[in-house]
């Protein structure tokens, strides 16, 4: 792969990467406004079709993730706790050491191409965002996406990242012989929410283009309202100007989920409410004080408000495992909180 104003970092670095993540890893830095202080270790994968822990809950069973970290950098991600397993940060480790499967493509082909795999469906971005700005250097997902096309394996992509629509004419082949769902996670319009909330993604209106051009391109593509955040993103005013964006972007369904926060995740996320809107931390202590998840009657409030704009607006509001392009979004699973919202992944 070419890269520009990119060096390898020295033995001691590339030797502490080692005791993390084995023998044969590169540790890299760019020197480029769009990296800037961000790491990459390259790894050599030993498998990349992995099954979900606790897979009877969930819509799906395996899944594909060819990054672990993400510069997407939103506050509440869920999957900040699983840089805790290789004894990285959680904060801003998880935001700038980004561990890249480098043979993701090719290892996919192989193990695809094993009698022992039957073809299930593979989920992406259940973990981290297979379309963050890492992609746009390693492009490992083209050879992601032929493997599953050439094999007819169907699958389904969440994401953040306009990225994808580099890969616009696989994911048109892929669907013609297989089974494909598509669905950006789109949970407010609010510009200055967005800035700090989730400052490395593209803006909400970017991805509801991505929603757009897929639809004129023949392929439906849903949309994760994830997270709704509490205090911040939940007046009916905004649920309603949300709801009615995705409508106009020609969105087939929209799902609701509300915030939760698991260890990880729920310290990164507190220091930034204490920050940014120090007076809701009560607020916030007190909502979540069962646990991870919202109360189940505040979560039964949003989805019925949001599937209630949705009937409105003409959408098909979709139910937990119900479409396939609606995945649920990143981090380990736990017990199932009810019936009124996905476990989350």
């Amino acid at each position: 792969m070419r890269w520009d104003n990119l060096h390898q970092d020295g033995p001691d670095a590339n030797g502490a990467a080692a005791a993390l993540f084995g023998a044969g890893v590169v540790t890299r830095t760019v020197d480029t406004p769009e990296f800037r202080g961000v790491t990459f270790h390259e790894v050599r994968a030993r498998s990349i079709i992995n099954r979900v822990p606790g897979a009877s809950r969930m819509p799906f069973e395996w899944t594909v993730n060819p990054y672990r970290g993400c510069s997407h950098a939103c506050v509440y991600c869920f999957a900040r706790r699983s840089h805790g397993y290789l004894d990285l940060d959680t904060g801003v480790g998880f935001d700038t050491q980004i561990v890249v499967k480098t043979n993701a493509d090719r290892l996919l082909r192989r193990e695809l191409s094993s009698p022992r795999w039957l073809g299930h469906h593979i989920a992406m971005g259940t973990n981290v965002d297979c379309y963050q700005r890492a992609e746009g250097r390693y492009r490992l997902m083209p050879g992601i996406l032929a493997a599953l096309r050439d094999h007819a394996n169907p699958f389904s992509l969440l994401t953040k990242g306009t990225l994808i629509l580099r890969d616009l004419e696989l994911l048109r082949s892929a669907s013609a012989v297989a089974e494909v769902g598509i669905s950006v996670s789109v949970a407010f319009l609010d510009e200055e929410l967005w800035r700090t909330v989730e400052p490395g993604t593209p803006a909400p209106e970017r991805r509801l283009d991505v929603v757009r051009t897929l639809g004129e391109h023949g392929i439906g593509c849903g949309v994760l309202m994830a997270p709704v955040i509490p205090f911040l993103s939940d007046s009916p005013a905004q649920l309603r100007a949300t709801v009615r964006a995705i409508a106009a972007a020609g969105a087939t369904s929209v799902t609701p989920l509300a915030l939760h926060l698991r260890p990880g995740a729920r310290e990164w996320f507190t220091a930034w409410l204490a920050r940014h809107h120090p007076g809701l931390v009560g607020h916030y202590e007190r909502l979540y004080a069962e646990g991870a998840y919202a109360p189940k009657w505040y979560q039964r409030r949003i989805t019925r408000q949001v599937h209630e704009l949705a009937e409105e607006y003409g959408i098909g509001p979709s139910r937990p495992g119900a479409h396939r392009g609606v995945v649920a979004p990143r981090c380990a699973p736990e017990p199932d909180p009810g019936p009124t919202q996905l476990t989350l992944l």
